[in-house]
């Protein structure tokens, strides 16, 4: 089993900071072509250090618009990119509320349907932990230091980062 390394959370939170209301021109803007959600959510895990993954369609990558892995822009296939990933790039577990840091990724699914339709990063965690007291950032509408609870849902998940590969 090859080496997990460190995410670096803070990089990370500074990063979604930075372009939670702004656009990294580094990076495509998906707003007109179904959200930019899960793609701001896969430059913050960049951000926090964890290394691409190259693999043809399963992998985790964006070179450009028209050079990328659906896991960069996609909630369903970065979702099933965190859970299933063994090698390069960010290694994550479902979790739960008690276990969750800032830097981890939490999915949303809005209606009855079983996909997850929006990606958030958590900024901050206030005590006692509930909902209320979990704040993210996000893109498509554009967030950050919003309470989770303000969110209409039928189902959320959380994934803690464990780490990354390189």
């Amino acid at each position: 089993m090859s080496k997990l390394y460190k995410y670096n959370r803070q990089k990370a939170i500074e990063y979604a900071k930075k372009w939670a209301f702004d656009r990294n021109s580094k990076y495509y803007n998906f707003e007109e072509l179904g959200g930019d959600c899960t793609n701001f959510i896969s430059q913050v895990l960049h951000a926090g250090e964890c290394p691409m993954n190259y693999k043809k369609w399963e992998g985790w990558y964006y070179n450009n618009v028209n050079d990328r892995a659906p896991a960069w822009t996609s909630a369903n296939y970065l979702r099933k990119f965190l859970t299933n990933n063994k090698e390069r790039g960010p290694i994550a577990e479902v979790s739960n509320i008690d276990s969750v840091e800032i830097g981890d990724i939490v999915q949303l699914n809005f209606d009855s349907d079983s996909i997850f339709e929006h990606s958030l990063v958590i900024v901050d965690i206030k005590s006692p932990r509930s909902i209320e007291n979990i704040y993210i950032a996000a893109h498509t509408y554009d967030r950050y230091n919003y309470s989770l609870a303000n969110y209409y849902i039928q189902e959320l998940q959380f994934f803690h980062i464990l780490g990354y590969k390189k």
